[in-house]
């Protein structure tokens, strides 16, 4: 019993020691990530990122190091948070190949440089787009619509980028804040005139979020304030409206106080 319960504590041990380490990323975004709107948004000091743009990239290279075969040998949590972090990092990189003469991701091209569909960069063993990441992987195989609300397109109108880094052991959680942080944002999702007004995430990706009617209910008390208005979205009557969305680059130097 002893020998096993040894071999019990070895294997964590080594499958703890060998646990990929997002902490490099994790610094940059808390020296650089600004929270604005009591915490419901953030923005990114850029000429921060730029600063430190030699930690970014060894960062990206060691995400760009790591095998199919060890990616697949992790748990569905590690693997989320590898993925997440490296859209939102590889994002930023590809922000600061064109900043500061950049105001918006789509500056890139919308058919020729399209920043989402370009293979910019190596990931398990390919290379690879920001579409790869979250359309190939993350939505196909992991099916949790609370993604939308953790990678993030460098634009205002999209989900904050996070001031830390997604890390398996609090992925549930953090997934979570980050719904509650974006959905508590009225300036993007609310109730008003009776239709719930949000964001154009919600028809973009609709199927993710299907029946979107009922989908927003156990978020009627971040989304309304009084009673009757909470209960409407809670029973699915609300009529749902989309709100333009804004592609103005989330950068804390030149965007404007909300």
């Amino acid at each position: 019993m002893d020998a096993r319960l040894t071999l019990f504590a070895l294997a964590l041990f080594c499958s703890q020691a060998l646990a990929f380490s997002h902490a490099a990323w994790d610094e940059l975004l808390a020296r650089h990530v600004v929270l604005i709107d009591a915490g419901r948004a953030s923005q990114v000091r850029y000429p921060g990122m730029a600063s430190e743009r030699a930690a970014l990239r060894n960062y990206l290279g060691t995400l760009s190091r790591v095998p199919r075969s060890e990616f697949d040998a992790w748990g569905r949590e590690e693997r989320m948070a590898f993925l997440i972090n490296a859209y939102n990092a590889f994002t930023v990189e590809k922000v600061l190949t064109r900043y500061p003469d950049i105001g918006s991701i789509w500056d890139f091209g919308r058919l020729f440089g399209n920043p989402f569909k370009d293979e910019f960069f190596v990931l398990l063993e390919g290379r690879r787009s920001l579409d790869w990441i979250e359309h190939e992987v993350l939505r196909r195989h992991y099916r949790d619509p609370r993604i939308h609300y953790a990678v993030n397109c460098a634009s205002i109108g999209c989900p904050m980028l996070r001031e830390e880094a997604f890390v398996a052991e609090r992925l549930e959680a953090q997934l979570e804040d980050q719904a509650r942080r974006f959905l508590r944002d009225r300036s993007r999702n609310r109730l008003q005139g009776g239709r719930l007004e949000v964001s154009r995430i919600f028809d973009w990706f609709k199927e993710d979020f299907e029946p979107r009617e009922r989908y927003f209910a156990p978020y009627a008390d971040l989304l309304a304030d009084s009673p009757g208005e909470r209960e409407l979205i809670r029973q699915g009557r609300a009529k749902l409206a989309f709100l333009d969305y804004d592609w103005t680059l989330n950068d804390f130097r030149s965007s404007s106080p909300r």
